[in-house]
């Protein structure tokens, strides 16, 4: 949100008034005086006037999970149990998961209250890599490496997905780098080209990996350099 506008709407001010303000250097902006009315502000940051707090800055959250099979990635639900059960509940205020997983499929997941970083890590515009391994119920082809280099047609999105990689590990098994992230995009590739996938197990996204010391259903906070990676 610009600052001009967290001006009006927390201080009651006029947007004239707002800009008034901010140019003749009565606004701080995590401590630091600020002249641009255009500025950016998240709800991260502390925000003052003539030394009066407006805006209290809100903790950000940014944790790597290493999501078991059986959980929802959802926030609550009637039948199942959430991944939001493995988190501690005094992290959970503004919390949501950054690229799902469905209720079977294992692995990384990231959860934040930060939306403009998650949706960076997320949108299919970006490309930003995803890394998965799978188990497949019959052997991985070279038709099918063939036709997920070529991107495969999504007949209800009415798109071609961007070309993944095969790194084939065993004859039905494989890494698979994809660069969107759709809807079940992977067992969906898989079922376009007459095969299933049997498990699926998130192992990256982008420069964010998953730990191999992290347990199943345990989870940690991303460092400085994963955040800034996004």
């Amino acid at each position: 949100m610009k600052l001009s506008r967290i001006l009006s709407n927390q201080n009651g001010v006029s947007r004239k008034r707002a800009n008034a303000l901010i140019a003749t250097g009565r606004v701080a902006v995590n401590g630091q005086v600020c002249r641009d009315s255009q500025n950016e502000v998240s709800e991260f940051c502390a925000v003052g006037v003539d030394g009066k707090a407006i805006q209290q800055a809100r903790p950000s959250r940014y944790l790597m999970l290493n999501k078991p099979a059986g959980y929802l990635s959802a926030t609550v639900d009637d039948t199942h149990p959430t991944v939001f059960r493995l988190i501690d509940s005094s992290l959970h205020d503004g919390l949501h998961i950054g690229g799902r997983l469905d209720r079977a499929s294992t692995g990384l997941l990231i959860l934040t209250n930060d939306g403009n970083w998650s949706r960076r890590l997320t949108e299919p515009k970006i490309k930003i890599p995803k890394v998965y391994r799978v188990t497949t119920e019959q052997p991985i082809t070279l038709e099918t490496h063939q036709r997920f280099a070529e991107g495969i047609w999504f007949e209800y999105e009415q798109l071609t997905t961007s070309p993944a990689q095969i790194e084939e590990i065993h004859e039905r098994e494989a890494r698979i780098t994809i660069y969107e992230g759709r809807y079940h995009q992977v067992k969906r590739m898989f079922h376009a080209v007459g095969n299933r996938v049997t498990s699926l197990h998130r192992e990256r996204m982008g420069k964010i990996q998953l730990n191999d010391e992290l347990p199943p259903g345990q989870y940690r906070s991303l460092t400085a350099e994963e955040i800034a990676s996004v």
